[in-house]
């Protein structure tokens, strides 16, 4: 069945982790708005593609444009069936925006699907919704994880985890892992 998946995402999002899941989720029939504060649908954002090159954390290297196809003022969360949380360089600022903080306890206490990846968890913990539940996410963010009260999961870059409604996983390459659980969750 089709369901209908929010996105949330803003400049120096990264690449991989909105621009496959946008494509997939589309993919397997459902139907998908990417949104940003500020944007309106057919504006771009820029995104950053993040890699694992040996260094001691990722390299950053400029990305695609990404065009949103709605406008973040004008959604109506009620008819989400679902909410997705790319990672990269957004969600640190993007957790400062009290209607994007907003969003995401909306899908929390709905009991709505929400998968995060990376640095997505950011915004998770900034919403302070993830208290008690166990939830992976770049090792970077492990502090933020423990001090919203979460138990962080230290996965394989391939793995994902799922508690509850929520899907989680360190970086892009558990897509295959992360898409799935939350297919599964999507499915239900």
């Amino acid at each position: 069945m089709s369901k209908r998946v929010l996105i949330l995402c803003g400049d120096y999002v990264e690449d991989y982790e909105l621009m496959v899941p946008f494509q997939a989720l589309q993919a397997m029939g459902h139907t998908v708005d990417a949104v940003c504060p500020g944007k309106k649908a057919g504006e771009q954002i820029r995104t950053a593609i993040h890699d694992f090159e040996g260094d001691q954390t990722y390299s950053e290297k400029r990305g695609h444009n990404f065009t949103l196809n709605a406008s973040f003022d004008s959604i109506e969360l009620a008819s989400y069936h679902a909410l997705l949380i790319p990672g990269g360089r957004a969600p640190e600022y993007l957790r400062l925006n009290e209607k994007i903080l907003a969003t995401v306890q909306h899908f929390a206490h709905a009991n709505k699907p929400i998968a995060a990846i990376c640095h997505g968890v950011q915004i998770l913990s900034a919403a302070d919704v993830i208290r008690g539940k166990r939830i992976s996410a770049y090792p970077a963010c492990a502090p933020e994880v423990r001090q919203a009260g979460a138990e962080y999961v230290d996965l394989e870059v391939t793995r994902a985890i799922t508690d509850g409604l929520f899907v989680t996983a360190p970086a892009w390459p558990a897509h295959p892992d992360w898409l799935a659980q939350f297919q599964a969750l999507l499915t239900q």
